[in-house]
């Protein structure tokens, strides 16, 4: 049966940390693995901006074998010039994977309900399930694979986006505590929260939800924060910054933190809004590792995936 990854719980605990022993090990000789030799192309879609995420595709999939082949979702229109269902039936009988940074989390699930082969979502409006798994390896780089079921992790700003779903159900699935901090009516979807509840209750972690940054911060192993204004929000820029102010990652949010708490921020971070300079820039960072772990924990996904064909 084909294996898609279209949100963070379509990995179970023992997968997510399958994954997360070879990302680690494709950290250390990232020419460990070679699935992709011949070589075999991987379709990377992307209808948003992006760096990041084509970057660590595209270098990925070259470095395990493979050809990428970036196809530009403004050109492709798909679901306007041509349905998702035929674009995948055409790219289906020609590469060995598809990756979509796309919208609506339905155009992604539509794509993997008649693709033959893995469709991985690198962001949807609703999961970024690629950038939590590059989170986990960095935490599991910085502390160690087996510290991470029982860290407490806390995000603050806004979580009523893909990131907050994400870092729940991921979290979940790690046995992560994760703790998220934003204001009444910016907090993750309600239904995420509850099916990562479930996964928390078999793998010993937990969900807090609460509308104080300092009660979700403090203590707390790992901090996150990320832009309070996501693709598509631009216009309520003004507003949402006068709403977030109290949830900046700052040395004082910081120090409410455990000693030597690591920082993350999955980037573009915009300095002296969710996050200080003084942070993003400190002894506690890690935000560069995290971005360089987008490639290794996406070689191993893709690894995994094509292994389970």
């Amino acid at each position: 049966m084909t294996r898609h990854f279209l949100r963070d719980d379509d990995l179970t605990p023992a997968e997510q940390k399958a994954v997360l022993e070879l990302g680690l090990a494709l950290r250390a000789d990232r020419y460990a693995k070679r699935p992709l030799e011949g070589p075999r192309a991987v379709a990377f879609i992307t209808d948003k901006p992006t760096l990041r995420t084509q970057v660590s595709f595209a270098t990925g999939i070259a470095e395990l074998g493979g050809f990428p082949l970036v196809v530009d979702g403004r050109l492709a229109q798909i679901g306007v010039r041509e349905s998702v269902v035929d674009t995948t039936r055409v790219l289906d009988r020609q590469v060995s994977a598809i990756v979509w940074r796309t919208f609506g989390q339905e155009r992604i699930d539509e794509m993997a309900s008649v693709s033959r082969v893995p469709v991985v979502n690198a962001l949807t409006d609703e999961f970024h399930p690629c950038q939590i798994l590059a989170d986990l390896l960095t935490v599991a780089q910085h502390r160690g694979l087996a510290a991470l079921p029982g860290t407490t992790f806390a995000y603050v700003g806004d979580a009523a986006n893909n990131m907050g779903n994400s870092y729940v159900l991921g979290g979940a699935t790690a046995g992560l505590h994760v703790r998220v901090g934003g204001p009444e009516g910016y907090l993750p979807d309600a239904d995420v929260v509850a099916r990562a509840r479930e996964i928390a209750a078999t793998t010993g972690g937990s969900v807090t939800l609460t509308t104080s940054a300092k009660e979700a911060v403090a203590g707390a192993d790992v901090v996150a924060t990320d832009t309070w204004i996501s693709m598509g929000d631009e216009a309520e820029a003004e507003q949402r910054a006068d709403l977030f102010w109290d949830y900046q990652l700052n040395a004082e949010l910081l120090a409410g933190a455990a000693p030597g708490a690591l920082v993350l921020h999955c980037l573009p971070a915009y300095r002296g809004k969710e996050i200080t300079a003084e942070v993003i820039d400190g002894p506690q960072s890690v935000v560069f590792d995290e971005a360089e772990n987008r490639l290794h924990a996406q070689k191993a996904l893709l690894a995994f995936l094509l292994e389970q064909g």
